[in-house]
């Protein structure tokens, strides 16, 4: 009888798979249930996915989820979908103004710190029991909600002096990037959506030294288990006071959504 493997699998999760999607495979593949993750990425997100293999992992799971993260996003302006993301449906369109990038650096800023975000409304953020998406595709109406969360900074910001802006972003747990992204948008007088976003960093853990997740379904077991690391949060700084969702699929139907997050 096969040994369960234990221990942290970095995953660079490819895009249009869910985290459940990983988490099913890694499943088949390592012979175990237990597996819980460290936030969700949406689908059209690619990038760091920690899954977190067996008790030893799963326990660790809420402060996993409180480790800051940094992900690298484009941000098109002039356009705003349902989802505030690429896979949504523009729902309506603004002009442009000419920018600088000194403007949109500026503008950047104004949202750093501790900044109230709005929650999109295509989440898996629960409203009385029900995903504000599965709200959202029913048509009810869903008052606005928000949470606060921690901004470090904005890096690397460049523009193609037209209508697109790509930045990387430090955050605390609990930040929607598409939701800063619609937030950086209005503040330079239009709107916008995301259109393409990559999970760089959890913590100190880096997307360089995930397993590429394309390759998850294929590779033979002991292949993978190669790659588990030890169960152990990192020492320092990386992570935030803010409660996070969490949850551990030992005991538990789902995830829930912590996003991009």
């Amino acid at each position: 009888m096969l040994t369960k493997p234990s221990g942290l699998l970095l995953i660079d999760k490819p895009q249009n798979f869910t985290s459940n999607d990983m988490v099913a495979i890694a499943r088949r593949v390592l012979g175990t249930k237990c597996i819980g993750h460290s936030g969700t990425l949406d689908p059209m997100a690619t990038g760091l996915l920690i899954l977190l293999i067996e008790r030893q992992a799963t326990r660790l799971q809420e402060r996993f989820l409180k480790l800051s993260k940094v992900y690298r996003a484009e941000l098109t302006l002039g356009a705003e979908t349902d989802s505030w993301d690429a896979q949504g449906e523009i729902m309506r369109t603004l002009p442009v103004a000419p920018l600088t990038l000194q403007q949109i650096q500026a503008a950047a800023q104004t949202l750093s710190g501790e900044v109230r975000q709005p929650i999109p409304p295509f989440s898996a953020k629960k409203i009385n029991g029900r995903k504000m998406y599965d709200l959202a595709r029913a048509g009810r109406p869903v008052q606005d909600r928000f949470n606060t969360v921690q901004i470090h900074a904005w890096e690397d910001l460049t523009f193609n002096g037209k209508d697109k802006i790509s930045f990387t972003l430090h955050c605390s747990c609990g930040t929607y990037v598409r939701a800063l992204g619609l937030l950086l948008a209005r503040a330079l007088g239009t709107t916008g959506h995301l259109t393409a976003l990559r999970r760089l960093r959890i913590g100190s853990f880096d997307v360089q030294n995930a397993f590429d997740g394309t390759r998850l379904k294929t590779t033979p077991r002991e292949e993978i288990v190669k790659f588990l690391k030890e169960p152990v949060l990192p020492t320092g700084g990386n992570a935030t006071e803010e409660k996070a969702e969490s949850w551990d699929s030992c005991s538990a139907a789902e995830p829930r959504d912590t996003e991009a997050k």
